[in-house]
């Protein structure tokens, strides 16, 4: 049973520690959740950070939790997810009680797999943050279906007796909201959402949330080796780069080999078109291009492989002895879609926020309506060409297995006669608009799964996530959040007034110079001789070094086997086992043959 608590309300939960050394004092937690609400636990010192995401997940009878992760702020506003493997006291750096957030760390690849009700409402509970915050920017139109979506599920079916003519500006769903955007959000609440309960609405709203490129992307700002601002991401598919409205680059999970960074700079190893690929960027802080690494290291892990067996421990750097190492310790997407579909208990009861706790709504008075749905149908595909069709595949799939109460329970047949025709239709209508826009898409636009890395226009609006990149537990009303990333303008000139930066970026420039003069020499006619000779040097090399071993080796070998030398240091050399058997079994043997042959030699030569 899941039971929601106030916005601001506590529950007090006590951890024990099987360390009995650690008893004697405890620390203090918060963790905001995904719906504003918070719950307060009091922890040991030794206490790991599984503990507490376990604790959270109790909280909501969640299961499929492999998901979600807890996300924390340093003092110098540098954002960090807990680690599960490691005790909570030793990765937060800041003064009790502590604070963290609960959220969406891994964002599933297809939404419609996830068995329970439960799951995908806290997954759209993020996805509404993400579009407040600016993180999943789209265009127009979907901009438009994702804020209807968010208004049914929250209000429920349009009443003119109940609704005044501007009820949706009541609500904040987007950092920049125009009346061109709310006038088509009510045109779509109004009719294409009609009838769907919050449940539906809420599968809808993920249903094309994940077809948009920015899903589940969470931005990284930086500066690329041009000085541009960029913002990182990772995603099911792979890595993207964003500049401006336009992703400038995607690198799928399968073309991707390794992720590195040094200092501020961050490293990514890939190969596109058959040629290797190595695209650079300078972060900030060094902190935030750690936290950027990990991030890179965790994604690449989850959706790239098969099995959590095939992890494997990952250095920061090439150089021996030098950097951070590292290894994602959960379960790959694969093995959480498998462990969804053996859940066979009863669904819980999910109990929704009431419309107006939430920070991006104004209080309304309406009827919630709480659901339970059945598991769902097998995924369908989520490419872009076919978002509509599998949207509507998908609802129908969740229309049939389970019963959809109407809000309004008195309706005549002839009401109901008319509003089937209408929906009929419309449909139609859809239906044709559709295959003119596949049609004008195919002819237009070249397919992005084919053309990965090339650019693509994702919004009419520059993406610029500025609220996003503020960490989430500071409130707004302090004094130090202004300090961090306040535009995307204001961080450009930051990096391009920091002379450390200027200094890395003009080191990078001539490390590509000397990589192209090298190339270049080696294509020229006398490279091959060159080359040769330095083989043959090398090779020279070896063999006498080998040569000057033997020569100082062998005469020592020989004191020790041959000599009666009466040396504590000899004596306790011939005393050991190991010696012992070398003697005996390899030497002595060697060295009868060796004799043998020896006095053959000059038996033949004394006959001769």
């Amino acid at each position: 049973m899941l039971c929601y608590a106030e916005p601001r309300a506590m529950k007090m939960l006590r951890f024990r520690s099987p360390s009995v050394s650690s008893l004697a004092q405890e620390v203090q937690c918060t963790v905001r959740l995904l719906d504003d609400s918070e719950i307060a636990c009091s922890i040991q010192r030794d206490t790991k950070g599984q503990f507490l995401l376990d604790h959270v997940c109790n909280h909501y009878s969640l299961l499929e939790k492999d998901y979600f992760g807890i996300r924390y702020v340093d003092p110098e506003k540098q954002r960090h997810w807990l680690d599960p493997s490691k005790p909570v006291v030793k990765q937060m750096k800041c003064q009790q009680p502590y604070t963290m957030c609960f959220r969406v760390k891994f964002y599933p690849q297809e939404p419609i797999k996830i068995k329970e009700e439960l799951t995908r409402y806290l997954l759209y509970l993020q996805l509404k943050r993400d579009v407040y915050h600016g993180r999943l920017l789209c265009p127009f139109t979907d901009a438009a279906y994702l804020g209807a979506c968010i208004v049914q599920a929250e209000l429920g079916d349009y009443d003119p007796e109940e609704h005044p003519a501007d009820y949706i500006s009541d609500f904040k769903l987007f950092p920049k909201q125009s009346l061109k955007l709310d006038s088509k959000i009510m045109e779509i609440h109004q009719n294409e959402l009609r009838g769907q309960c919050p449940a539906l609405a809420e599968l809808s709203l993920l249903q094309r949330a994940h077809t948009l490129d920015t899903y589940g992307v969470d931005p990284h700002p930086c500066k690329d080796f041009t000085g541009s601002t960029a913002f990182l991401g990772f995603t099911a598919r792979g890595f993207v780069v964003f500049q401006g409205n336009k992703r400038i680059h995607l690198l799928k999970w399968a073309d991707v080999s390794k992720f590195k960074f040094e200092g501020k700079t961050f490293y990514v190893i890939g190969v596109q078109r058959e040629k290797k690929l190595v695209l650079t960027f300078h972060t900030s802080t060094p902190a935030s291009c750690k936290h950027l690494w990990k991030c890179a290291v965790e994604n690449q892990a989850f959706y790239k492989c098969a099995k959590s067996s095939q992890i494997k421990t990952v250095s920061s750097s090439s150089i021996i002895f030098k950097g951070s190492r590292f290894r994602y310790s959960g379960r790959v997407a694969k093995e959480v879609i498998e462990a969804s579909s053996k859940i066979q208990r009863d669904p819980p009861v999910v109990h929704r926020s009431q419309f107006g706790q939430s920070r991006s709504f104004i209080s309304l008075s309406h009827k919630q309506l709480i659901m339970n749905m059945e598991p769902l149908l097998p995924a369908l595909s989520s490419s872009r060409e076919n978002r509509d069709s599998s949207a509507n595949n998908g609802l129908s799939a969740l229309k049939d297995s389970v019963h959809l109460s109407p809000l309004k329970p008195s309706v005549t047949s002839e009401e109901v006669e008319v509003r089937e025709n209408h929906v009929q239709e419309r449909r139609e209508d859809e239906a044709v608009n559709r295959m003119k826009a596949d049609e004008e898409r195919r002819e237009i636009h070249v397919d992005h799964e084919d053309e990965a890395c090339a650019a693509l226009t994702i919004s009419d609006t520059e993406y610029s996530p500025c609220a996003s990149v503020v960490p989430t537990p500071v409130e707004e009303s302090q004094g130090g959040l202004n300090l961090l990333f306040q535009s995307p303008a204001r961080l450009l000139k930051e990096l391009h007034a920091d002379p450390e930066m200027q200094l890395e970026l003009q080191a990078e420039r001539e490390r590509e110079l000397a990589r192209e003069a090298f190339r270049q020499s080696l294509c020229s006619p006398s490279s091959g001789r060159q080359q040769m000779q330095a083989c043959l040097l090398s090779a020279a090399r070896l063999v006498v070094m080998a040569t000057g071993l033997l020569v100082i080796l062998l005469p020592l070998l020989l004191v020790l086997l041959e000599s009666d030398l009466d040396i504590s240091f000899l004596h306790d050399i011939r005393q050991t086992p190991e010696f012992e058997q070398f003697h005996y079994e390899y030497y002595c043997p060697l060295r009868r043959w060796f004799l043998c042959k020896l006095e053959l030699m000059t038996e033949q030569l004394w006959g001769d």
